[in-house]
């Protein structure tokens, strides 16, 4: 493999500037002064959205739309969703009913910051206001904001993130190797894989070269897990921002657990490769996206 391309800083920059000008109290006046007393719940949600990161799924939904030859600004409202619909996922996955941390990127968790009543309701809150900035920001018209919330919604539903944390929460990834795959699919690719779906809805490219975009989310997706995976069994405390081994504590099942840290490792090569490969086979300035999936492949948070 060629020498990793640098993290796409630009789009980073403009999806963190982006974040931190949201308003989320209601614009009408008379709705805002009905909303008062409702600062401390926005406390709560910034305090788990602005807490750094590399802002890796708005991050690829730009480049995305970047590489399909449009100026990514135009989809930074549903970008910006996808980065609060993620952040709802950590808060709410950070809770004593489900993985029950105590720290994230190296700062007490939002229940441990504000109380659990105080972050459920965050999280609830981050996913009802990422819905309003895509009808009321984003632009294409109706058919591209209806067309994104789709995408959004398929991802975080029943057959994407919720489903798939359910799955890992009733221990589903044990059963098998295929059922390990599936948990991971639905608990983290079906997100990572709307990022892209996102940017096909605004700029629709050849079919062809849409199945491509696709296979290489898909590829995207499980590179991220099975990393995070490792990261869990062989990462650095102070670099993740939060504690080590908790998989293994819980009994969950990895790709590390069920494969073995050196399987899972040429696992991780694997797609990688695959990933860059699919990338070939796409028109465009594509480095950016190239540089994402060399950054999960080396990651190190």
């Amino acid at each position: 493999m060629s020498t990793p391309l640098p993290y796409p800083e630009h789009l980073r920059v403009r999806v963190e500037e982006y974040l931190r000008e949201i308003d989320f109290l209601p614009i009408a006046p008379n709705e805002r002064d009905e909303a008062d007393g409702t600062q401390g719940l926005v406390e709560a949600m910034r305090y788990s959205l602005l807490a750094g990161g590399k802002r890796f799924r708005p991050v690829l939904a730009l480049a995305t739309v970047e590489a399909l030859g449009e100026d990514p600004g135009r989809l930074l409202p549903a970008a910006a969703a996808l980065e609060l619909i993620h952040t709802y996922s950590l808060i709410h996955d950070d809770l004593p009913a489900m993985d029950d941390d105590d720290l994230r990127r190296g700062k007490p968790t939002c229940h441990k910051a504000f109380g659990e009543d105080a972050a459920i309701l965050a999280g609830d809150a981050l996913f009802a206001e990422a819905v309003r900035l895509v009808c009321e920001a984003q632009t294409g018209g109706p058919a591209v904001q209806i067309g994104i919330l789709s995408q959004i919604s398929r991802a975080t539903g029943v057959g994407g993130m919720v489903g798939g944390q359910f799955l890992d929460l009733r221990d589903a990834g044990l059963q098998s190797d295929e059922s390990l795959r599936r948990v991971h699919l639905l608990k983290t690719g079906r997100l990572i894989g709307a990022c892209v779906e996102c940017a096909l809805v605004l700029a629709p490219p050849a079919p062809k070269i849409a199945a491509t975009y696709r296979a290489f989310a898909h590829e995207l997706g499980l590179l991220f897990q099975i990393v995070d995976d490792i990261l869990d069994e062989t990462g650095s405390e102070d670099l993740l921002g939060k504690p080590i081994g908790a998989d293994a504590r819980m009994g969950k099942a990895t790709y590390v657990s069920v494969h073995g840290l050196a399987r899972a490792r040429d696992l991780a090569a694997e797609r990688h490769h695959h990933a860059h490969a699919l990338l070939d086979q796409i028109p465009g300035a594509t480095d950016d996206l190239a540089s994402l999936a060399d950054h999960v492949a080396q990651r190190q948070n």
